[in-house]
Formats: structure tokens, C-alpha cells, sequence
């Protein structure tokens, strides 16, 4: 034979051949021929033992193949994977993620709807007077007397006081008004006759519904303003311009009706009240200057500090015959029990999302039973417990945070509704959307511990055994 002749091996493959009396090592052959005879015959020279063996043997010349990869699984891979799950039982998925949703749409719903009712009624508050005081002289406290009254100093003296901003005083003239002379005594309105000062309006957020209120010039008219209740009361629905003014009988004398008010929610006396010039009141009715009710409007940051002071400002002598309220502190006892109610409803919010969360930790446990083929023809391919664990706890995230997501999207609508109908502001708290959808994916994480650990504990010939 040549040396360029091969010979039948043993095995059937073909050697090079080898010179007479060439000394080659026993067992070893030809490296070179035999790898080539081998990719000739498309032959496997991967280590013998499967797909294991592949994916742990080294590679040939130094080069990577899909079975020498390390298996990785990026997040997109796990979103993925998650994905699968969520997708393949939809309607599962749905019922599951409905009870995350409720509870999400209904922390929305109760933070919203409270914040937006609180919006309008602060809105309100600031109209109504958030910044007012009123002090009355108390007639209990002066012994009965029906001349109750403070100084005519008083409103000056409380300008003086710091945070105050303005001051105006009305008092009682204790004279009767009637519309005709026709009528007796025991004919009158029940209406009071108030002395009031010029700015009035703007210190109790007054406006004028027909005519105009007395001013620097007509206060010393014989002229009357009547409130909403007195202009009903007396049969004057509105003043008209250009056309001679009506008449009211004060006391005994005739006095020209030069507007009517629209209704004061801040100071309901006004509203049965007609109003005379204080200079007219003391030069045609008798009235002896002394305020018996004042109107302060003060800084807001020191209203408490301003009333506690009030007493003893007004009336030095007897601070105990003043008597201050704040008018709009109903409104914020009101607002006080709205967020009690709110606190109770975030309580049931909570307890929705609880139960969501036992429905998705159910859901996914039922899916570890049923996919127990699944996982163990995973593991049998080489995924590790760590892939399985991140597979089935990624689903539930994605489960839950679909059910976040929806029940923020039906929280904001639903809040936004029902502003709307009930003419509010929409206003919608940041912190409970973002609160809420992270809750959601925080109970997707807790719900799925428990399933996750278990289908990675699962052995592949067992879950590959199950039918």
C-alpha cells in the first residue's frame, strides 16, 4: 500500500494508512481524517449523554452552538412567558383580576369623590367666609335687657386688633316697618329695622339683586335696602330703574326703597332686615349709635387668635356680654364627617383588595395543578427551579397588574361622572392611582410566592407522570 492508499479500521471507518514500520501510539488514530470522515458522514460528535450532554459538553474549536448556550431568560422573556399563562385561560384570568379591579376602582372612587366634594366645599367655605366672625351682643348675659348693646367705640377699637382686615357694625333700631299707614300696629311685618354702615356688603360677601345699596351720599337719606325675605314680605319684588322707587312707613316716617339684596347665606339676619343709613338712623329714628352686632373679617391664619381676643376688645367692661361665632363652622363640621365616612370606605377598599388577592393566589394555584406537564417538560429541557419560580410568579404580577390597571381606569371614570353630575370639581389623587396600582402589583407578588415555589419544587419525572 501507498501512502496515499487508506485501510478498513476496525470500526469500519477508514485511516490514513500508515508506513512499513512506522511506530504510531496504540489506540490513538488519526484525529484529522477521522473528523473529517465523520462531517462527510453528517455524524453527531457531540459527548454521548442527550441534551444534557450537549448543553454542558465544551464546544468543538472553540465555537458556541444553540445547545452549548447557557439558558438565560431575560424579563422580556418572562413577560412573555407570564403572558402564555394570562392568555390561555382568559376567562379565568378575567373573574381573577375583577377582584383586584374592584378594590382598586374603589380606593379610586372614595378618595376621589370625597377630595372633589371637598374641593366644592372649600370653594363655598372661602365664598361663605372662611375668614368671618360675627359678634353679637348677648342680651341673656346683659340681665335681660332687650337694649343690649356694645360701645360706639367697638368697631374701632377691633380694627386695631392685628389680622383684623376689615370691620362693619349693624344694630337694632327697635322700629317698626310697615308697607302702608293704612295698616295698625298689630299689622306689622316682623321685620327688623338695622342700622348698617356702607361697607356691609363687601364684609359679609353681599351682593345687590335689584336697585343699589346705600353709599357715603344716600345713607343719610331717608332710604332703605331690603333684604331678600323683606322685599318678599313687604310685596316689592324688585326695583326697577328709571320708575319712581316704592315706599315703606318706619316708624312714622316715609322712607324710599332704593334696592333690594339677593339671600346672604353668611348673615341670614340680613336677609329679614331693612336696612337704614346709620346717620339716617340717628338723625330720624332715634338711634343712639351703639352697634349691637359686628361683621370682622380677618386674616385666616389668625381667626382663632382674633376671636379669642374679641371679647374683651368689644366690651372691656363686660367681655361676657359678647358672644362670637363663625358662620362657616358648620360647613366645616360637615366636611369633618365626610372624612370620617371616607376613612371607612378606604377600609372596605382595602378589604376588596384582599379578597382579590386570595382570588388571584387561588387562580394561580389551580394553574400550577393543571400545568404540571408543562413544568416538568420544562425542568426535563433544562429550565431550573429559578426560571419555573420567575415564570409563574411574573403571571401573577401581569395578572393582578391588569386588575390594577382596569380598576384605575374604571376609578377615574367613575369619579369624574359623578363630579360631573353633581357639578364639582373632578379631582383626581395622584397618590391614589399610583398607590393603587402599585398595591396591585405588590398583591400579585404576595399571591404568587406561594404557587411559584411550589411549581419549581415539582420533580420533572413526576409532573411528566401526572395525566
Amino acid at each position: 500500500m501507498t501512502a496515499g492508499r487508506r485501510r478498513r479500521s476496525p470500526t469500519g471507518r477508514h485511516g490514513p494508512a500508515t508506513e512499513p514500520g512506522a511506530a504510531a501510539p496504540a489506540g490513538a488514530p488519526d484525529s484529522g481524517a477521522a473528523a473529517e470522515d465523520d462531517a462527510r458522514a453528517g455524524k453527531d460528535t457531540a459527548p454521548a449523554g442527550g441534551a444534557a450532554a450537549r448543553v454542558g459538553g465544551a464546544p468543538r474549536d472553540g465555537a458556541e452552538t444553540p445547545w452549548t448556550r447557557p439558558v438565560r431568560l431575560s424579563p422580556a422573556d418572562l413577560l412573555r412567558l407570564g403572558l402564555v399563562g394570562v392568555l390561555s385561560r382568559r376567562m379565568r384570568a378575567v373573574l381573577s383580576a375583577i377582584g383586584i379591579s374592584i378594590g382598586i376602582a374603589t380606593m379610586i372612587v372614595v378618595t376621589g369623590i370625597p377630595a372633589s366634594s371637598q374641593k366644592a366645599l372649600d370653594a363655598e367655605l372661602t365664598e361663605l367666609g372662611t375668614d368671618r366672625l360675627q359678634a353679637i351682643a348677648d342680651a341673656d348675659a346683659a340681665q335681660g335687657a332687650a337694649s343690649a348693646s356694645f360701645p360706639e367705640t367697638s368697631a374701632a377699637m377691633v380694627e386695631r386688633v392685628g389680622g383684623v382686615e376689615a370691620v362693619t357694625a349693624v344694630a337694632n333700631t327697635h322700629t317698626s316697618v310697615r308697607r302702608s299707614d293704612r295698616l295698625g300696629p298689630l299689622d306689622e311685618s316682623g321685620l327688623t329695622v338695622l342700622a348698617a354702615r356702607p361697607n356691609l356688603l363687601d364684609v359679609v360677601n353681599a351682593t345687590v339683586d335689584s336697585g343699589q345699596y346705600l353709599t357715603g351720599t344716600t345713607e343719610r337719606l331717608p332710604t332703605v335696602v331690603l333684604g331678600s325675605v323683606s322685599a318678599t314680605r313687604l310685596g316689592f319684588p324688585e326695583v326697577r330703574p328709571g320708575e319712581p322707587p316704592p315706599f315703606v312707613l318706619v316708624g312714622d316716617q316715609w322712607f324710599s326703597v332704593a334696592g333690594i339684596l339677593h339671600p346672604v347665606p353668611l348673615a341670614p339676619d340680613i336677609d329679614r332686615a331693612v336696612l337704614v343709613g346709620w346717620d339716617a338712623a340717628r338723625e330720624r329714628l332715634g338711634f343712639d349709635g351703639r352697634p349691637t352686632q359686628l361683621f370682622i373679617q380677618a386674616d385666616e391664619a389668625h381667626i382663632a387668635d382674633v376671636r379669642a381676643v374679641l371679647p374683651a376688645t368689644i366690651s372691656p367692661q363686660s367681655p361676657s356680654l359678647v358672644r362670637v361665632s363663625r358662620p362657616s363652622d358648620v360647613l366645616a363640621a360637615k366636611r369633618s364627617a365626610e372624612a370620617t365616612f371616607s376613612g371607612l370606605f378606604v377600609g372596605l377598599a382595602g378589604l376588596a383588595l384582599l379578597v382579590g388577592g386570595i382570588g388571584v393566589a387561588n387562580t394561580m394555584v389551580i394553574s400550577v395543578l393543571e400545568r404540571r406537564r408543562e413544568i416538568g417538560l420544562r425542568r426535563a429541557l433544562g429550565a431550573n427551579r429559578g426560571q419555573i419560580r420567575g415564570q409563574f410568579l411574573t403571571e401573577s404580577v401581569v395578572l393582578s397588574g391588569l386588575g390594577g390597571l382596569t380598576g384605575v381606569v374604571v376609578g377615574v371614570l367613575a369619579t369624574i361622572a359623578y363630579a360631573a353630575v353633581r357639578d364639582w370639581p373632578a379631582v383626581i389623587p395622584v397618590e391614589a392611582v399610583s398607590g393603587g396600582f402599585a398595591g396591585a402589583v405588590f398583591i400579585g407578588v404576595v399571591a404568587g410566592v406561594y404557587p411559584a415555589v411550589r411549581a419549581s419544587r415539582l420533580s420533572p419525572t413526576v409532573a411528566l407522570a401526572t395525566t
